[in-house]
């Protein structure tokens, strides 16, 4: 991999934050989010896409603690339906959760284009592939909101994205409302809690602590 694309100068890179609501539907009753998504949203009879997204995600532990919670992450993404498109690796912080009056989950965010070799880098570096999935769904735009309706596909072969190999999680869609945006711009919770009122009682969005999942 180009080194570049994977770790361009910090004082290059504006520092991101990814402002996040999450939630969950039934399989039956997505189509009815679907269809006010499309009232909704901007322009979405035209400007709705599907997407369907191989995702890796790879652990490098601190060897210097015994602390289990001490390690580092980075996302990897390929687009399975644009075979030619450059994959994405992205790189998330801890979740801002001491601020209770913040109307959703605040964490840094770094995402980046980079060679389809990635992984061997990684790997290379000490990482290990800690999981991976499958992500099929549909997302659209309201402003800067981007709004997500998927589903998750375990593989049961790691690695391998042949259709025969993937086995739906579960009977219900994810739901993600989120922004990418500087830092500092702390009015667009407001503006995503709004928008998050409008798909009640379809489905509630909430700020979620991860690391109670962990």
């Amino acid at each position: 991999m180009e080194g570049p694309a994977l770790a361009p100068s910090l004082k290059n890179i504006a520092p991101q934050q990814e402002y996040l609501l999450q939630g969950s539907i039934l399989d039956a009753h997505t189509d009815a989010l679907l269809h006010r998504l499309r009232g909704l949203c901007d322009n979405a009879e035209s400007s709705f896409e599907t997407f369907n997204d191989y995702e890796a995600v790879y652990m490098l532990r601190n060897s210097s603690t015994t602390q289990q919670s001490q390690y580092v992450l980075f996302r990897v993404r390929h687009a399975l339906d644009i075979p030619d498109a450059p994959d994405h690796i992205r790189y998330l912080g801890q979740a801002e959760m001491g601020d209770r009056t913040r109307p959703t989950l605040v964490r840094a965010c770094l995402d980046v284009a980079c060679s389809s070799n990635v992984r061997e880098f990684l790997t290379e570096m000490g990482f290990r592939m800690d999981h991976d999935y499958v992500a099929k769904g549909i997302f659209f735009h309201k402003g800067r909101m981007k709004v997500l309706v998927y589903k998750i596909y375990r593989l049961i072969q790691p690695g391998s994205t042949d259709p025969k190999n993937l086995e739906q999680l579960g009977n219900s869609h994810l739901v993600e409302l989120s922004v990418v945006a500087p830092l500092g711009q702390e009015q667009i919770g407001e503006d995503m809690k709004t928008f998050s009122e409008q798909l009640k009682p379809l489905v509630m969005l909430e700020k979620f602590d991860h690391r109670r999942l962990q």
